[in-house]
């Protein structure tokens, strides 16, 4: 890509998304992620309008009377961006890329980390760790985010959650607010998972495509998986056919959400083409 249709890129990315980053988080930003970064400084008495989630009923059993825990926000958190740069990602069939969903998505979050004084880093990964750029503050290292996430090419096409996990959790020894952007199309990453979000806050950020939930009766055609290059023929005319998959997209939904759940992993789905921003800011309300 030429050097000035790139920088048109990155301009153009730069000023809607700096405009949606203070649209979904309206305020809620310190309580949605700085609020999971609080140290324990001490208990007092309770008072009139204090959130009843904070009492501490073990000190309020001792004397008899609510006392309620006092935390220290830390001044600084580290967000990190897990980004999965697979094949996969290169698919979409209404008006926009699962690629360019991603990189619009990685572009709110990292003007919400600088707008509130916060570093922001990448993790880039296939089913290897690809590109790394290591958790800075400023405009031109957000800018720099941006630029990799339009014109960075992986050197392989498969997808390894579990091994980004591990990287995230040995790279980033403080605590932070991490966000895994990806399809997800991968299994075994349960207890990697598990693993990262003891230490860290994790996000999940599930990108996906239409026509990955339902296949449109659209005679016999055939399919490329992007990630093993391998390919079939499908009889889409076949209602049988149209309705296994459907099914099929169902219980691995069911079964994504079952393991965010259970490892305590707050997690959404964003769809390619449509308005992203009233689901985010529904998930970072539920946060605070």
């Amino acid at each position: 890509m030429e050097t000035t249709e790139l920088l048109k890129k990155v301009r153009k990315i730069e000023i809607k998304t700096r405009g949606l980053s203070n649209q979904i988080f309206a305020g809620e930003y310190h309580s949605a992620f700085k609020g999971k970064g609080m140290t324990f400084s001490e208990v007092r008495e309770y008072q009139y309008g204090d959130p009843i989630k904070g009492i501490d009923w073990n000190v309020t059993a001792r004397f008899n009377t609510p006392f309620i825990k006092v935390f220290e926000e830390e001044r600084e958190m580290t967000v990190m961006l897990l980004i999965d740069v697979s094949a996969s990602k290169v698919f979409g069939t209404h008006t926009q890329l699962k690629t360019d969903l991603i990189t619009e998505i990685a572009a709110v979050l990292s003007f919400s980390a600088i707008a509130n004084n916060d570093k922001i880093g990448v993790i880039f990964f296939s089913d290897k760790i690809e590109h790394y750029i290591p958790p800075k503050k400023g405009k031109q290292h957000i800018l720099r985010i941006i630029r990799d996430l339009i014109e960075f090419k992986p050197e392989n096409t498969g997808t390894n959650i579990s091994e980004a996990l591990r990287y995230y959790s040995n790279v980033i020894k403080k605590k932070s607010t991490g966000f895994i952007i990806s399809d997800f199309i991968d299994d075994d990453f349960d207890t990697a998972l598990k693993i990262a979000n003891n230490k860290h806050d994790l996000i999940a950020l599930r990108i996906f495509d239409k026509r990955e939930k339902e296949i449109p009766d659209v005679g016999l055609i055939q399919v490329l998986d992007p990630e093993t290059g391998q390919k079939k023929w499908i009889d889409t005319s076949s209602r049988r056919v149209r309705m296994d998959y459907a099914n099929w997209w169902k219980k691995t939904s069911e079964e994504l959400k079952e393991i965010f759940s259970k490892n305590g992993v707050d997690n959404t789905s964003l769809e390619t083409g449509e308005d992203y921003v009233r689901k985010l800011m529904t998930l970072f309300k539920h946060r605070g």
